[in-house]
């Protein structure tokens, strides 16, 4: 997959949540099956904290949940309930994006891998999804 970031925008359904991501054309969606990602359908990619803005006064419309561990922060739009994103138990260094939230015309590819959730602790160890967070060192 191409790896070469680009500029994703999006937002929640209202679009008083809107934001701005760097990341690939072509990302890997991750497909929970955890109490809170199956209710909602929750598809999302990961990036690291630093590559996701909130734009405007997007901040005020926000409210959050959390239950279990507490480590997830579950952020949604007080007026239209769409969570377009959040901080995921797996990277709370990163930022997970609902990749149906993104506006048309940037992301080219969407490949879906799937995430126990409901075995979350061995899925976590043998999925890889804690690198999504990290931010590639190139070497020259």
């Amino acid at each position: 997959m191409d790896s070469e970031l680009v500029m994703h925008s999006g937002g929640c359904h209202c679009r008083k949540v809107k934001w701005r991501v760097q990341a690939p054309k072509s990302v890997v969606v991750w497909d929970c099956d955890c109490s809170n990602c199956s209710m909602r359908r929750n598809t999302h990619f990961i990036v690291p904290a630093e590559r996701f803005e909130l734009l405007g006064d997007s901040e005020k419309f926000i409210t959050t949940y959390t239950f279990g561990t507490h480590t997830a922060i579950h952020m949604f739009c007080k007026v239209c309930g769409i969570t377009s994103f959040y901080r995921p138990r797996s990277n709370p260094d990163g930022v997970a994006v609902t990749f149906r939230c993104v506006d048309p015309g940037t992301l080219v590819h969407v490949e879906v891998k799937r995430f126990d959730g409901i075995n979350w602790e061995s899925s976590y160890d043998q999925s890889g999804v804690a690198s999504c967070s990290k931010i590639e060192e190139t070497t020259g």
